[in-house]
């Protein structure tokens, strides 16, 4: 795998950095393989990369994450912006990409492909965490805000344990959600507050991920082969269902990964997958 290329493309609003491993364009034509994420970025996709030695392999941060700055004077990371941002990206790499997508990365995704259709040849959207799909949208919006008050009021550690709880719900959830979270110190998180507010997964300046309403029609509708998809180690959590049901409304079967949420993974987060078996899975898809 060639050692990435590190560039930067000013966007209204925002300095986007990314990185390219291989030629653009590629020697045999074939577009560029964009993956992204969101509130993770590139350094989340490394070893996913080094199993396409034979694509040009492109990541990013998003604007406000990482290593790609805003001077937008906005804290809020919407999909409708961050599509607007991957637009411009995909023009400056040629003007079209095979896109995978991951989490709220998949949702961000879905909005570039239902204006963008031109932009992206094949789509996959990996577990697109959209509660708006679901049918007890309500209270798993509750039990978001549950998890965002943990945050708030004991820390990063009370707020990741909390988030831990809601990931792990097996089906519909129940309406009495973040009565008892558990404490930290089990998942070997801190218990102490070191006062910061600023995470993008658990602030709620990401809200608009999860809010985000997809357009079925312009999906249904566009010339972009579009697959959502789900590990099956999620099977029947918040991001398994919201994939399912997303599936289900563009009259399509949901595509199965190995692995869970971040089955892709090796050893950037201490957390490793099955990237091995992910990889391939995402050759045979593409």
């Amino acid at each position: 795998m060639t050692n990435p290329a590190t560039h930067t493309l000013d966007v209204p609003g925002a300095t986007l950095t990314y990185d390219v491993r291989g030629p653009v364009p590629a020697a045999d034509g074939s577009p560029p393989l964009l993956l992204i994420g969101q509130p993770m970025g590139a350094s989340g996709f490394g070893t996913l990369a080094s199993h396409f030695p034979d694509r040009t392999v492109v990541t990013y941060d998003p604007r406000g994450l990482g290593r790609s700055t805003r001077s937008d004077g906005e804290a809020t990371h919407t999909p409708e912006r961050q599509a607007e941002d991957l637009h411009l990206l995909i023009a400056e790499l040629g003007g079209q990409v095979d896109l995978f997508g991951s989490s709220g990365g998949a949702v961000t995704g879905l909005h570039l492909v239902a204006t963008h259709p031109e932009d992206v040849r094949t789509f996959v959207a990996h577990e697109p965490p959209l509660l708006t799909v679901l049918p007890d949208a309500d209270a798993a919006f509750a039990a978001e805000q549950r998890v965002q008050e943990a945050y708030d009021q004991r820390g990063w550690g009370a707020g990741m344990a909390a988030f831990i709880a809601l990931t792990s719900v097996q089906g519909e959830f129940p309406d009495d959600f973040g009565r008892e979270l558990p404490d930290p110190a089990v998942f070997g998180l801190p218990t102490q507050d070191d006062g910061t507010r600023t995470d993008p997964l658990l602030s709620g300046v990401s809200n608009a991920v999860t809010a985000y309403r997809p357009d079925i029609d312009a999906l249904r509708a566009v010339s972009t082969r579009v697959l959502i998809a789900a590990g099956i180690e999620s099977k029947d959590t918040m991001t398994w269902r919201s994939s399912a049901a997303l599936a289900e409304l563009l009259g399509q079967e949901l595509t199965v990964f190995p692995s869970n949420h971040g089955g892709f993974l090796g050893d950037e987060y201490g957390q490793p997958g099955q990237p091995v078996e992910f990889a391939a899975r995402l050759h045979e898809v593409l």
